[in-house]
């Protein structure tokens, strides 16, 4: 279900990164959300992107989302660097699939870059309930970290969080060691920022934890292989059968036959169009599920995976 919010304050928090916050459009209160959600919007030139909440979870009154820049944007980032306050947009309801481990005794926040989004929506709600966690945030330099002034000044922040600017990436390594030394076993890692920052993240602190410890979110579609890609049927749970060839994804095969799919990125980004596997075995090559549900093999997102076997029956959510 989509709903009209309007901008209701702009704040530039570096030359590339901007707040903007959100109201409802009706004047009414929002539903809290979970820690770590995302939502769609909708910019002025009818791109859709997905953009992590950073505001705290229960905050009724607004939403707040940070929105990067990029250089080789598609539009969406480019067109919400050009609203204002009372602009218009439309947004989706929050998903997430960066979720707080609850049974954790301890929370370790992972952040580069633009990646502190998400995780600082995270660090308001184990603030609010009393659990014990620490956030390290990486940046080039302060001039390009958002949210420096409130991380500093904010109580509930101040105390626990580790500020590392300009530090190179061969040389994050032991800061991030020194990190995972006093995780204990009961301790829950979430991390978000490139993906080559992310995996030295995993290579460092899975050892340690466990890897179905550490949580990842990602902003960027994975790279696939697709060499060796061949023909494969897919088969609904009604006994509706379709061939997928070569070039062609699950997702869109369903959709030219009328099958209708919840889909929004089709990057294999937000979990959108994740659905069921009864039969079969998926080749994952989206950066939503974990890799938990991956070695599952019990679900998959239909946008951008594949099937290693000639045949997958599958469930729609």
């Amino acid at each position: 279900m989509s709903l009209v919010v309007r901008v209701a304050e702009v704040t530039e928090e570096t030359p590339q990164i901007r707040a903007l916050r959100l109201v409802r459009e009706d004047g009414a209160p929002f539903t809290p959300y979970e820690a770590g959600a995302h939502i769609d919007v909708t910019g002025p030139t009818g791109v859709l992107r997905q953009y992590s909440l950073c505001s705290p979870p229960d905050d009724a009154a607004s939403l707040l989302i940070a929105v990067k820049r990029e250089p080789r944007s598609r539009g969406g980032s480019a067109a919400l660097h050009q609203v204002g306050p009372g602009d218009r947009l439309e947004i989706g309801e929050p998903r997430n699939l960066l979720s707080l481990a609850e049974k954790a005794d301890r929370h370790i926040l992972v952040a580069g870059g633009i990646g502190i989004t998400p995780l600082l929506s995270m660090a308001y709600r184990l603030h609010a309930r009393g659990s014990r966690f620490e956030l390290h945030y990486f940046a080039r330099s302060r001039r390009e970290a958002a949210f420096v002034a409130l991380l500093e000044e904010r109580a509930a922040f101040r105390d626990r969080v580790r500020l590392r600017f300009g530090v190179p990436r061969e040389e994050q390594r032991a800061l991030l060691a020194g990190a995972a030394a006093a995780a204990g076993p009961g301790c829950h890692v979430y991390t978000c920022g490139p993906q080559g920052f992310m995996e030295q993240v995993v290579s460092v602190f899975a050892p340690v934890v466990g890897e179905d410890r550490v949580h990842i979110e990602h902003f960027a579609a994975a790279e696939a292989d697709t060499a060796d890609d061949r023909a494969f049927t897919v088969e609904l749970d009604t006994g509706e059968a379709f061939e997928v060839p070569v070039g062609r994804s699950i997702l869109s095969v369903l959709e030219e036959n009328g099958i209708d799919v919840f889909k929004s990125c089709e990057e294999g980004v937000c979990g959108s169009c994740v659905s069921g596997v009864l039969d079969g075995t998926p080749d994952h090559r989206d950066n939503c599920l974990s890799a938990a549900d991956k070695a599952s093999g019990s679900q998959m997102a239909l946008c951008v995976s594949r099937a290693r076997s000639d045949r997958l029956v599958i469930e729609l959510y």
